[in-house]
């Protein structure tokens, strides 16, 4: 058996300072998904992957390669429920988890705010603004989330 692997979509993440911190102090391979070319430090555990501009194709490349020895990080619900389905760890940016109990509801509310967005002319707003408390939280779940894999190694 394989040890844990770090899949993170990249794009929009805010939290990739803090995977890769993690992941060097667990001897952990991160893998950053993205389809632009961002910069990454150069490292032996950390792995740049570009995929395509198609619609979706960092989700995809995410979703194939999900194991339940991955831990991936990503804000997209969608994405979420795929890696989920994979037996993935599924972590927020905000540190929230993503579970098969709450992978449900969290897809309802999506599609209900989709359909509230598309009905508005102005819109309604996004989720709250990044703070340190969510930075905080990211930091101990993915910690708390990569010692529970290396115990099962």
């Amino acid at each position: 058996m394989t040890g844990p692997v770090i899949l993170v979509d990249a794009d929009a993440c805010p939290v990739k300072d803090e995977v890769y911190r993690v992941a060097w102090r667990h001897d952990v391979p991160v893998k950053i998904v993205s389809n632009s070319r961002l910069r990454v430090p150069e490292h032996p555990l950390v792995e740049r992957v570009l995929v395509s501009d198609g619609f979706d194709a960092a989700d995809d490349w995410i979703a194939e390669a999900a194991t339940p020895r991955s831990v991936v990080i990503t804000a997209d619900i969608l994405l979420a429920d795929r890696a989920l389905k994979a037996g993935a760890v599924v972590l927020a940016p905000t540190g929230k988890a993503f579970t098969a109990a709450s992978i449900g509801p969290a897809i309802a509310t999506r599609a209900i705010m989709a359909d509230l967005r598309a009905g508005m002319e102005k819109g309604i707003g996004g989720p709250p603004p990044f703070s340190k408390a969510d930075r905080s939280r990211f930091l101990q779940e993915l910690d708390a989330a990569l010692v529970r894999l290396k115990r099962q190694t």
